[in-house]
């Protein structure tokens, strides 16, 4: 059976062969998402554990048909490409409906299923199959959760809280500032180099989901906290061995990494007395509702987010309007 490593794992390597056999179907896909649709290593992780989990489905049954419930589910690469070409839309269901007896979210379900939809339209415009066995299959229907966001007040609290006159202080602070300025991803902010910050224009230049970029404007509070943190850094006795290119850097000089970011977010939160369950996507949140709260346009929130999509800005705008409802129940005499 093949194996991928688990997709929090930074130490996969997709461009190996996840099978023993070379050019097998999934390989072939996971070269696709990286190579023509510029996946991150993330996200095309999160699709090789996807497929993996339904190779192992088509094993187990497989094993069940030919040798009873205890047979060997192990099967060759070659075996699993003709019975991924053979799948139909009957197996696809039986497999969604053993996520659900297992109890996996509507969420996670979806996401599984838009992975299979995306792998068999892989392979029908590769020609390996006719038609795409997934595609009359219909997403389970999402709850609707709203994002976690914090309050303006809540917001001051956790950026005061950085001690700015040491240099990593002075980073946290920017960095903070930085993530609330503009709504940018937490793995945003860690790839962004000096030269992506224009400080004269305050503005950022992202390279988003996709290899996109966008500019996004920076808020007076993030300029000089960035200012103030890149006087420090270079002034710094240890500057010269610093990574030149990257704007946030750790201890020892490289480069930011994405779990540290929230590491000291945690440390913050907890010095700010806040729900320690919030994390650097939350300050996304409340950049978005924070914006269309004042009257900000969706469709300049979706470009500063990065969204493909306008009905993923949408869910904030009903975020907003609950604030909303909330404020006109507490004000209005007849409320």
């Amino acid at each position: 059976m093949w194996n991928v490593d688990d997709p929090g794992n930074s130490s996969v390597q997709l461009s190996e062969p996840v099978m023993s056999e070379q050019a097998s179907l999934i390989q072939q896909f996971m070269n696709y998402l990286q190579a023509e649709r510029h996946f991150s290593p993330h996200t095309s992780k999160c699709y090789a554990a996807d497929l993996q989990q339904f190779c192992s489905f088509l094993s187990k049954r497989a094993a069940q048909e030919s040798q009873g419930a205890n047979g060997s589910n192990e099967l060759t690469g070659e075996q699993v490409n003709r019975k991924l070409m053979t799948v139909d839309t009957d197996i696809v269901r039986l497999f969604m409906s053993e996520l659900r007896d297992k109890n996996y979210c509507k969420s996670t379900i979806a996401r599984k299923l838009a992975t299979l939809r995306s792998f068999y339209k892989f392979l029908v415009k590769r020609n390996y199959i006719a038609s795409n066995p997934v595609s009359s299959i219909r997403t389970p229907k999402q709850d609707k959760r709203l994002p976690k966001c914090l309050e303006i007040e809540q917001i001051d609290r956790l950026l005061s809280n950085p001690d700015t006159t040491t240099l990593l202080g002075a980073r946290d602070r920017a960095m903070l500032e930085v993530l609330y300025s503009t709504g940018m991803r937490v793995s945003e902010l860690v790839a962004l180099n000096i030269a992506d910050v224009d400080l004269g224009n305050s503005v950022v230049h992202v390279r988003g989901k996709g290899k996109k970029q966008r500019v996004i404007p920076l808020g007076p509070g993030a300029v000089q906290a960035i200012l103030h943190f890149l006087d420090l850094r270079r002034n710094d006795t240890r500057s010269t061995s610093f990574d030149a290119d990257a704007l946030f850097i750790n201890k020892h000089g490289q480069r930011l990494s994405t779990r540290s970011v929230r590491r000291k977010l945690d440390k913050y939160l907890l010095e700010a007395g806040l729900d320690l369950s919030v994390s650097p996507h939350t300050l996304r949140h409340s950049f978005a509702t924070h914006m269309l709260r004042k009257g900000a346009d969706l469709r300049s929130v979706q470009e500063m987010l990065g969204h493909q999509s306008l009905s993923t800005t949408q869910i904030y705008t009903h975020l907003s309007g609950e604030t909303v409802k909330e404020e006109y129940d507490e004000a209005h005499p007849r409320a």
